[in-house]
């Protein structure tokens, strides 16, 4: 076997055995049987209620993206901010035009009734 397989054999050997090694001992090291309380639910000491898998209704998803997407995007001014002098007017217009699709985006989203809880 070549010199420089050599290393690469024994990382992979301990690659693949070191989460074994570690679950054997968290296995030898927990309490095997667990008092009563850590079995329910809920720690608290209140028994659940409902169902803990309610249900989410379409329009949450909707509006957690539409945060993401717009939080995401008001990201892309630091760098700009950071370069400003730089880029002159150019760069003026460049932002216009961004935040000008950022909005247009914004009032789509408002008309088409995606920000409404009801």
């Amino acid at each position: 076997m070549p010199e420089g397989y050599l290393a690469i054999s024994i990382f992979a050997v301990c690659a693949m055995a070191l989460p074994i090694v570690l679950l054997v001992a968290a296995k030898l090291v927990r309490p095997s049987a667990p008092a009563s309380t850590k079995m329910e639910p809920y720690e608290c000491g209140i028994p659940p209620v409902s169902d803990a898998r309610g249900r989410y209704t379409v329009r949450f998803y909707i509006i957690a993206i539409l945060f993401v997407i717009f939080d995401v995007e008001t990201i892309f001014l630091f760098p700009w901010a950071v370069r400003f002098k730089q880029l002159g007017w150019f760069g003026v217009a460049e932002v216009a035009v961004f935040l000008a699709i950022l909005i247009v985006g914004y009032i789509w989203a408002y008309k088409k009734g995606a920000l409404e809880w009801v």
